[in-house]
Order: structure tokens, then sequence, then C-alpha cells
């Protein structure tokens, strides 16, 4: 099935998406899941203006300076309704809260003016069986004035009761801190702010207590809030973003409030960087940034 939904400059209402999200599953989210069962579904928003009202905000909350440029994860945001509805539309067959999200690799061929329009596709595809469930990607293309500009793959995880592994968990590693080191804290109340931005209003980042009844003990901060603000504070020491590809693989929680160590290296091409819980011990996150 192919199926496409279509918006002209405003992308579709959250809440009603949210609603629906939370209703019980129907008869047909009971039947057996595989890759297959995946839709070729897919959104288009044309005429997204980049300097919205939230733009701002999201600077001051992700650690961003001001620019004539907009954040290189901000299309992620534009975009984010469009997921929501993909995930959201009856022929998809998994329930939205429980999802989790794996990994996230944005390319941007060129840096994207504040104020400029962008057409955005969204679409799942590489639907995958995968050792811990089932794995689909979220792939998002923005495009100005017909030319593409940014592209983004999130990869999303469906955890099955059945799904492969022996059981026994694998040996863990401490983490190789690399040449350069910084603090990233997270307060408490980041995971409402970076979700009111954004519009992912998940429960497990807004308060403890809802995330207690999803088996945290406190509120997790938003994986790609993690992302946008390692990067953010790699921008501050002259890593350029303006034409690169940013791979992350999200891995340990980060609790709220919290604190992280960021650590990268300082090569001349790609960067490795990781955001490590405070005694170093774990990853947060891995990434890679690559210039095109």
């Amino acid at each position: 099935m192919n199926k496409s939904r279509d918006y002209q400059f405003k992308a579709p209402a959250l809440p009603p998406l949210y609603a629906r999200a939370i209703m019980p599953a129907t008869g047909g989210k009971q039947k057996k899941i595989s890759a297959s069962s995946i839709p070729a579904l897919e959104a288009t928003l044309t005429g997204a203006r980049t300097d919205t009202a939230g733009l701002s905000q999201y600077r001051t909350i992700c650690g961003f300076s001001p620019s004539r440029h907009c954040p290189i994860t901000w299309p992620h945001i534009l975009a984010f309704p469009l997921h929501i509805r993909l995930m959201t539309d009856p022929a998809f067959p998994l329930p939205l809260l429980g999802l989790v999200h794996l990994r996230n690799s944005i390319t941007q061929h060129r840096a994207i003016h504040q104020g400029e329009c962008l057409d955005l596709r969204c679409r799942l595809d590489n639907a995958t069986e995968a050792e811990r469930g089932l794995e689909f990607d979220i792939v998002t293309e923005a495009r100005s004035s017909g030319s593409l500009v940014w592209e983004e793959y999130s990869t999303i995880l469906f955890r099955k009761s059945n799904g492969g592994g022996n059981g026994k968990k694998s040996e863990t590693r401490k983490p190789e801190m690399l040449s350069q080191q910084a603090t990233i804290t997270a307060p408490e109340n980041i995971g409402r702010r970076y979700g009111r931005v954004s519009g992912d209003l998940n429960p497990i980042h807004i308060h403890a207590i809802t995330a207690r009844a999803f088996g945290f003990p406190r509120s997790i901060a938003h994986g790609m809030w993690s992302k946008a603000r390692c990067l953010a504070h790699l921008q501050e020491t002259g890593v350029q973003l303006d034409a690169c590809r940013v791979q992350s693989r999200f891995q340990k929680p980060l609790l709220l409030p919290g604190s992280a160590i960021l650590t990268w290296n300082s090569n001349e091409s790609s960067r490795t960087f990781r955001l490590l819980n405070a005694d170093a011990s774990a990853p947060h996150l891995e990434g890679l940034i690559e210039p095109l």
C-alpha cells in the first residue's frame, strides 16, 4: 500500500494525532507483525517556513547561538508532525507509545537560511527483522526550490517479546575518552521545554510520574535534544556543520535531572563524539561528523 498525505504551508495538528496514539489498539494491531506489515506511507508539507516562532526557543533550549542559518537539526523539528502523522495512520500496525529511537543520520548538503521555505517529504522505509525486534526508518527529505538540501534517516525499533537474542547480556566495555571534554547539564524540566517546542510529548520525557509508567525511574532526555546539544557545543568550538553528515546512535538513557560528559576528537576531517554518563562508564550517545 502506498498512501500519501499532502499538506500545504501548515503541518498537521499534533493533539488529535496524540489522542489517536493513546487509544486502545484495534484488532488489527493484535495480529502478528513482520517487516512486510509496515505500509509504504508518506506525507509531504509544501512551503514550510524555517523561521517559525519556535526557532528562537529551540536555539536557547539546545544551546545554538543566533545565526542567519538554521541549526542542522531544525528541519527534524519542522518535519516531526509528519512523522507522527505516519505513525498514527490507521494503516500503521504498531503502537506509537513504546517505539524506541535507535539511530539518527542527518545529511545537510548546504546551510539552510533562516526564513527559507522548504518542501518536506517523509516516508516509511527499510523495515527489517532485527535481533531485538522490528526496525524501520522514517526517511525525511527537505528541498528548496526543487534542490535537495537536507535529508534524515531516523531508525525506530519495535521490540518483540520473541525478538531474537540468546537472553544473555553482552559484555560492555568502558567507552574511550577522546581528546576533548566538556560537561553537559540536563535540568529536570528540559524534557518539557524541548517537548513544547518540538511537539514530542512522549510521557517518558515529560515527568518522573509518567516515565515510571514505562519502566524508567525518572524522566529521560529526548535523544534528539542530546544530539542537538552536542552539536551546538561542538559548533561553538569551531566544528563546521554547514555541509556534513552527522550519524548518531542512542544508547543509555540520560535521566533528568542529570549531567553528562561530551568528549570528541580534534581531527581535521571526520570527528567522533560521545556523550557519556557522569562517571564516563557508559555512553548515552555515540556520533560521527563527516564533512561532505
